[in-house]
């Protein structure tokens, strides 16, 4: 009693201190009622925890004991994390302060004994961990017996060297759901009885019988008495391969075992034969091999073709290396009954041929993660008609896969399809059009590397689509218009640049446009998607304007299209004065996104102002100045033109296109600088200055020559730089009428013919006489001749001051 009192003092002068503190302690992470001290080297518990704690996480350090008093005050936690330390012991008191522990954990620690007098003051205890532990024995105190609330018990480790009748005779009666024991290959002597009281749902062990492999047959006749309808077995086999002629698993047909799991340890062809033979015609539905060592029998079991009465509801293979697992009888005959079929992970890289007739029940084949490719799984000497008439789903995610056109030939002959999922793979495009099963329901490319042609595959009876994390730049209309089923869309992490105008959706509820790249939404992008609900399409560079402004608002105030990831991942890239603003704070003034209020205020404003300047001009009579002012100017320029005369470098600039280049050379420069005396030509093959603009050695050479010859052709009209010159040359004519300007035609040109920004070469060829190119030679001196009178004649005394006055040009063809 005088203990007792002392403890209440110590309890509360505890609580007061921690009230009075409230300070957590010094390292560890308090969020709410959760303290988190795990990784901290502590030696003990850290004292002052809030009085609050419900969770405390105290693994991950050195703490050597739990000791009285180290949990005063905690009277509400409810979960105690010790796993990882160095305890050795737990004093008797030690959990008396927290009656309400549901969950305790010692895994991985030092306790040289199973904790007993301590777990009197938990009756609420449902959940303990205490494997991993030094203890050499497994006996159980009778604490055990009052957690009437326990449903999950792990205990044992690797200095356990016995189990006797009564080491577990605490838990008869206990309806636990999960009783986990190890004993590792310590394990040297099993009584029989010893798990036959366990009342669970589910026993996993983790017992090598390398060593003494007849306790298996004990444990097992055990464990088949039990009510438990799933066992696991970790390492039964951990370093030797069994080899003996002894039917292990003989009685399992007798047992109500319906699921079946063995985790790592070796297994060989014969003891995995042994195995299912004794499940044929048992209560097991679910058999797994998971992370299995598996290596053929030196000396083969001849009865292992017979299994062909294997009737499972699920065969799983996981992470197994070798895939010989998969062959050990290959007529397959075991797969006829099984209705589930999963193999991940085991590296296989083909399928025989066989196995496809064998496979006569199967609803569901998953062989995800490994290296199948499409010219292994689709092989033409197979025969895939009448096969697999009861598959629904086919898993191939995360294998090597690069065509979708073989794969719908594979599946176009299975009845029943109805999910295909092609995820992780690496299929980009397709051929042509691909012919489906028409049940096809769901699929999905996730994570291919899809480029726009895919969608010349794709099944039109679809309703799940997953086309997300590919390359996809466009989308197909045409595809979508004619896929009327389609419901759910997912087009995530993609590369879409836009969203097609003409995108018809009729039945799609479900869109995801989130990652890709456009930017613009407007208030009709969706409007051919009558049943859409959900839209997921943040993380998209938004250009932040009127349209989707609008689209927003009237899709929050609609109710029936929810934007999925609202407010966060919507933000707006463009213009640069809005970059990383959200969407939601973006609010365009009225005047700024009202269309028809800025064309009323801008029309209005060029009323005002129209009215305005005409009656400015009424009133200073501005027509009759602006006129006067051009008459003058034209004069003064005529009057001062002359002055120039003798100032040119060249008789004749020539402007051409790239076509007439060579009759240009050959042609018309020959000939006017072979003259006696010669004309000097410019043309800018030769003369224009290296290193100048373009533009300025055109004006420069243009105002230094005394004539401007055109070559006129369709080469001509299609020239951007001929119509600069025929520019400049028509700014400078302005005062002499075009009496420079010479125009040779070397292929005829109806004016009626020129664009309009040649309005006025076709002003030129209308009013202005030219010359023709003859394509008879015989008329071609004549030409010339016409040529040279237009240029003028050449004063020999001064060849870079220009020719004399010209004589009377001769006619030419008129337009």
């Amino acid at each position: 009693m005088l203990l007792s009192t002392g403890w209440a003092w110590l309890g509360l002068t505890t609580l007061c201190l921690g009230i009075v503190t409230a300070t957590a302690p010094v390292g560890c992470q308090v969020s709410g009622s959760w303290v988190d001290c795990r990784g901290l080297n502590l030696l003990r518990v850290p004292p002052e925890l809030p009085p609050n704690t419900e969770v405390l996480d105290l693994s991950d350090n050195r703490i050597g004991a739990l000791r009285n008093g180290d949990l005063f005050g905690l009277e509400r936690l409810r979960v105690l994390h010790l796993r990882y330390n160095q305890i050795s012991r737990l004093e008797e008191e030690a959990l008396t302060p927290s009656p309400r522990l549901e969950e305790l954990d010692l895994f991985n620690n030092s306790l040289g004994q199973l904790p007993d007098r301590p777990l009197r003051a938990t009756p609420q205890l449902r959940r303990l961990e205490l494997s991993n532990n030094l203890y050499p024995s497994a006996r159980l105190g009778e604490a055990f017996a009052s957690l009437r609330q326990l449903r999950h018990l792990s205990m044992g480790g690797d200095h356990v060297r016995a189990l006797r009748r009564d080491d577990l005779r605490p838990l008869d009666g206990l309806p636990l759901d999960r009783f986990a024991l190890k004993t590792g290959s310590a394990l040297r002597e099993y009584q029989p009885g010893a798990l036959a009281g366990l009342k669970c749902r589910e026993i996993w062990t983790d017992i090598m019988v390398d060593r003494e492999p007849g306790l298996l047959t004990a444990i097992l006749a055990d464990l088949y008495r039990t009510p438990a309808s799933h066992l696991r077995f970790r390492r039964l086999f951990g370093f030797v391969s069994y080899q003996g002629g002894e039917d292990l698993f003989a009685g399992l047909r007798e047992s109500g075992v319906r699921a079946l799991t063995f985790f790592r340890g070796k297994f060989t062809e014969n003891l995995l034969g042994s195995l299912l033979r004794n499940l044929e015609g048992s209560a097991v539905s679910n058999l797994t091999l998971e992370a299995i060592n598996f290596a053929r029998s030196a000396t083969r079991n001849e009865t292992l073709p017979s299994i062909s009465n294997l009737e499972l509801d699920y065969l799983t293979f996981r992470e197994i290396s070798n895939p010989d697992v998969l062959l050990f009888n290959r007529e397959f005959r075991w797969f006829n009954k099984v209705r589930h079929l999963i193999i991940n992970g085991v590296n296989f890289n083909y399928i025989p041929c066989s196995a496809w007739s064998e496979m006569k029940v199967v609803e569901v084949i998953d062989i995800s993660s490994n290296q199948l490719q499409e010219g292994y799984i689709y092989n033409l000497r197979c025969q895939y008609r009448g096969t697999l008439t009861h598959l629904e789903e086919f898993l191939l995610s995360a294998n090597q896969i690069g065509s979708l056109y073989d794969m719908a030939r594979l599946t176009a002959a299975w009845p029943r399809l109805r999910a295909l999922d092609l995820s992780d793979n690496w299929i980009r495009g397709c051929p042509g059009p691909c012919t489906w099963p028409p049940p096809l329901e769901v699929l999905s490319l996730r994570r291919n590397p899809l480029t726009d042609g895919i969608f010349a595959c794709l099944p039109t009876s679809l309703r799940r689509l997953d086309l997300s994390h590919g390359q996809l730049e466009r989308l197909d209309p045409r595809y979508f218009a004619r896929a009327s089923n389609l419901t759910q869309l997912t087009l995530s992490g993609n590369r879409l640049k836009f969203i097609p105008a003409d995108w018809r959706g009729a039945s799609l509820q479900s869109l995801a446009l989130d990652g890709n790249s456009f930017g613009v939404i407007s208030r009709g992008t969706f409007s051919r998607m009558p049943l859409l609900v959900d839209l997921q399409a943040g993380n998209n560079p938004y250009h932040c304007t009127c349209d989707l402004y609008r689209f927003v608002q009237e899709t929050r105030a609609g109710g029936t299209l929810r934007l999925l990831g609202w407010p966060s991942q919507y933000v707006c890239y463009h213009p640069e004065r809005l970059l990383d603003t959200n969407l939601a704070d973006f609010a365009p003034g009225r005047l700024e996104c009202d269309v028809g209020l800025v064309v009323a205020v801008s029309m209005a404003t060029a009323a005002l102002a129209a009215m305005a300047a005409m009656l400015l001009c009424w009133r200073y009579n501005v027509p009759w100045y602006l006129g006067a002012t051009w008459q003058i100017v034209r004069a003064k320029y005529r009057a001062r033109a002359p002055e120039r005369a003798g100032g040119y470098a060249y008789h004749a600039f020539v402007s051409y296109s790239y076509g007439d280049a060579g009759w240009v050379r050959e042609q018309l420069v020959r000939r006017l600088e072979g003259c006696d005396p010669p004309y000097r030509v410019c043309f800018h093959e030769r003369d224009f200055t290296p290193g100048k603009w373009i533009i300025d050695n055109i004006i420069e050479n243009i105002e230094s020559s005394r004539k401007v010859i055109f070559v006129l052709s369709r080469g001509f009209v299609d020239s951007e730089w001929c119509n600069y010159e025929l520019y400049f040359a028509h700014t400078r004519a302005i005062v002499r009428s075009f009496q420079d300007v010479v125009l040779v035609l070397r292929e005829a040109i109806d004016p009626g013919s020129l664009p309009s920004k040649f309005c006025k070469l076709r002003k030129m060829l209308d009013t202005q006489t030219y010359l023709e190119w003859p394509s008879e030679p015989s008329r071609q001196p004549f030409f010339w001749a016409q040529l040279r009178g237009v240029l003028g004649r050449v004063d020999p005394q001064a060849p870079g001051s220009g020719p004399s006055a010209p004589p009377e040009a001769p006619e030419g063809d008129t337009g």
